[in-house]
């Protein structure tokens, strides 16, 4: 394994004129589908694990969903067309003489996970699920099984990761935002807001403008005045919780025209937008065009091989550890590389970008940050027990 250490002396990202963040929320057709590929996978490993001992080969991270119709109205509404849930990928579906019920652990995760937290969308009336996972190919399969032989996770694809620290306050605000809007007491106290949130967050200098998107369920919306009423408390709820922002919420409205987003379910996938796993949030549970990002989809992927999904957090960790026992570099990205088939606590490359005070000598923290990348690599084969107790951030 080889690890190179750069320094970056371009400013900060908080220190550069302009960025941006977003978040799709919980609720938002692309998070759906990340949330419901993890969900399947989950359930899988839980069930290899019981009855196999351990987790066998799956990746199910491809999950579409087609958007239905509806007919929202003041005080009520109906969805004419249920959703369409498509999700696909391969698992193992018999080993040893036992046969995996693959279907129906699909189908069951995914409506528990809808039932959960879409507490406006009725499952069985509105949303169609189709289950086409397949059995994997021969070639993966093998690859997945030489770890029993050489004792340790192998690398499934040849693939990179990459991650960053720390947060930049705007990144932090957005975060924030989305959670503190969709937390279980909010949506108590405002029946009406859906939980199909997207926060769109610029900067330039310090002037910090946030574009708010909510879903406002109909039957909580008693007429055109009440919506604005409740529109403006958002608006106002976000500014305080975005200090001294400029905050604007649901921008598409045309109220002279009665034209505004309002769903019967709470979400835009009832009508108005269709989803797709790995087109939204990144492993840093934000997409941030500023920072650098790979297109590897997260979610769904096996936790203990794919290094498509353990290279992308594993990065995220690594760089706030390195941060966290070495506050002198500042900021750090991290970059890692697989190749197929080797190990996948040995990647081919780990590439460390530090941004210590003008005056630092890099070299002299050398063998620091080779010791911290070696020491919080030596534990990616545990990094899967994180995914199975929901300890890390995919939706």
């Amino acid at each position: 394994m080889e690890i190179v250490v750069t320094r970056q002396d371009d400013p900060a990202l908080c220190e550069q004129p302009v960025e941006m963040v977003e978040r799709k929320g919980l609720g938002h057709p692309d998070t759906i589908c990340d949330a419901l590929a993890e969900e399947v996978s989950l359930a899988l490993c839980e069930f290899y694990i019981q009855h196999f001992g351990g987790i066998l080969h799956h990746n199910v991270d491809k999950v579409l969903l087609v958007g239905g119709q509806s007919q929202p109205s003041f005080g009520g509404g109906e969805v004419t067309v249920p959703i369409e849930i498509y999700l696909a990928g391969r698992a193992t579906s018999e080993a040893h003489g036992v046969s995996v019920p693959v279907q129906e652990l699909a189908m069951e995760s995914c409506r528990h996970w809808l039932r959960t937290n879409l507490r406006h969308l009725d499952v069985e009336r509105q949303v169609r699920l189709h289950c086409l996972i397949r059995p994997g190919s021969a070639e993966l399969v093998d690859v997945f099984l030489r770890n029993q032989k050489a004792g340790q996770w192998l690398a499934n694809d040849t693939s990179c990761g990459v991650g960053f620290a720390p947060f930049t306050p705007l990144e932090t605000l957005v975060l924030r935002i989305e959670r503190e809007l969709r937390s279980e007491s909010a949506l108590h106290a405002h029946p009406e807001r859906g939980e199909d949130i997207k926060v769109m967050a610029v900067r330039r200098g310090e002037e910090v403008a946030l574009t708010v998107a909510d879903a406002f369920v109909s039957r909580h919306v008693a007429s055109l005045p009440d919506y604005i009423r409740h529109r403006e408390a958002l608006r106002q709820e976000v500014r305080m919780l975005g200090a001294t922002a400029d905050v604007e919420v649901n921008t598409g409205d045309d109220l002279p025209r009665g034209r505004i987003y309002l769903t019967v379910t709470g979400t835009s996938a009832e009508a108005g937008d269709d989803g797709e796993a790995g087109r939204g949030n990144r492993a840093s549970g934000l997409i941030t065009p500023y920072r650098p990002m790979t297109m590897e989809s997260v979610a769904g992927k096996n936790p203990v091989s794919h290094v498509g999904k353990i290279y992308n957090v594993a990065a995220m960790q690594l760089a706030a550890a390195l941060l966290r026992k070495l506050p002198e570099l500042r900021t750090v990205t991290c970059y890692l590389v697989s190749r197929m088939g080797e190990p996948v606590s040995a990647p081919q490359l780990v590439h460390v970008r530090v941004r210590p005070a003008a005056d630092c000598d890099l070299r002299a923290f050398d063998a620091a940050i080779s010791s911290v990348v070696r020491e919080q690599l030596s534990g990616l084969h545990n990094l899967y027990r994180d995914f199975l107790a929901r300890r890390l951030l995919i939706a």
